[in-house]
């Protein structure tokens, strides 16, 4: 879980984008945690170092 501590950062964005899986997932990873962000108005998705949070 995130605390307020954690700020979603551009390093941390761009270390989670070039994790070690297909293209495919990576964009549907994306895709799903922006959106659980976004319905829940948090800034972090609870999925640490997936692409996306």
């Amino acid at each position: 879980m995130c605390t307020d501590e954690s700020k979603p950062s551009p390093a941390a964005f761009k270390a989670n984008l070039h994790k070690d899986m297909p293209l495919g997932t990576k964009i549907r990873l994306i895709v799903r945690n922006n959106f659980k962000k976004a319905t829940t108005g948090q800034s972090c998705c609870g999925n640490h170092g997936e692409p996306g949070c």
